[in-house]
């Protein structure tokens, strides 16, 4: 039987960071599609765009994954929403569940995961970083309720050590390198074989390709992260420092933990509203 993969997210997804010889990109899910089956029984359509949220994904991504009738699709999202000024996590959950429900509903076997720390990844140290770790513990909270409420398959990314590896990442930090792609579609198929969902042959963990040089990776950044920096700095980086303000604050008067009930009384509104069922119904969006 022919796999119909699709696979919705944003420049991770899209492969930024694993180039392709003649140009463009292929990333952790082209890698994932070339291990599931012999070459022509997988049908694999990649509609990630560079710098989509989980609200892109379900106004602009979805529509398109439903009329590909997809048998296996992959949903990695949320690291952009964890960078902007406005932090809507109630709006996120919304996204995230219209996604995964309505491929489910569908009939798609569906791949979710926990998101690393964009904080580690950066280098960020200490308490300014924790505003941003604690946003992705947010949006990983309802990304695991989603999981178990639509029986999807969850992969934690952030627990494992080997994502955080420098050789992992490309000059920005935020994109994978080759070998990061591969280690994420590893991570992937391991965990459809472990539901016996598929026998896919992981792809190997070393790179076929060439280690961009310094010379690239610094046109790279010019170009493309100066551009980002810009983006953020009329963003993200504002609300960013005002919430390091507040961090410090609160630090200094011993009442770090009045931040992280905040947030956990959030979650338990949020969840609520999500539904706590799970099995065949929710599963099947019935």
């Amino acid at each position: 039987m022919t796999v119909r993969l699709v696979a919705l997210g944003d420049s991770v997804t899209v492969g930024m960071g694993d180039p392709l010889p003649g140009g463009g990109w292929r990333g952790w899910a082209a890698l994932l599609a070339e291990s599931l089956a012999p070459e022509g029984e997988v049908r694999f359509s990649n509609l990630a765009d560079s710098g989509a949220t989980a609200v892109d994904l379900a106004a602009d991504q979805l529509p398109k994954a439903l009329a590909l009738r997809p048998t296996l699709a992959s949903v990695l999202a949320g690291v952009n929403d964890t960078l902007r000024g406005r932090f809507d996590l109630a709006g996120i959950a919304t996204a995230l569940e219209e996604v995964v429900g309505g491929l489910r509903g569908a009939g798609a076997t569906v791949l979710t995961a926990r998101l690393p720390d964009p904080g580690l990844m950066l280098g960020i140290p200490g308490f300014v970083r924790r505003p941003l770790t604690r946003r992705v513990h947010g949006i990983n909270a309802v990304l695991d309720h989603l999981a178990v409420r639509y029986d999807t398959v969850h992969i934690d990314l952030g627990a494992a050590p080997a994502l955080y590896e420098r050789q992992m990442w490309g000059v920005d930090r935020l994109h994978p390198s080759e070998r990061g792609h591969r280690l994420m579609a590893r991570l992937f198929a391991a965990g459809l074989a472990e539901r016996g969902l598929a026998r896919p042959t992981p792809p190997s963990a070393e790179p076929t390709g060439r280690e961009p040089s310094a010379w690239a990776s610094a046109r790279w950044m010019a170009i493309e992260g100066t551009g980002w920096v810009v983006r953020r700095s009329r963003d993200f980086l504002p609300q960013f420092c005002g919430l390091v303000v507040s961090e410090a604050w609160h630090e200094v008067r011993g009442r770090t933990e009045t931040l992280d009930e905040l947030l956990h009384a959030e979650l338990d509104v949020i969840l609520r509203h999500l539904g706590a069922s799970s099995g065949p119904a929710a599963a099947t969006g019935a």
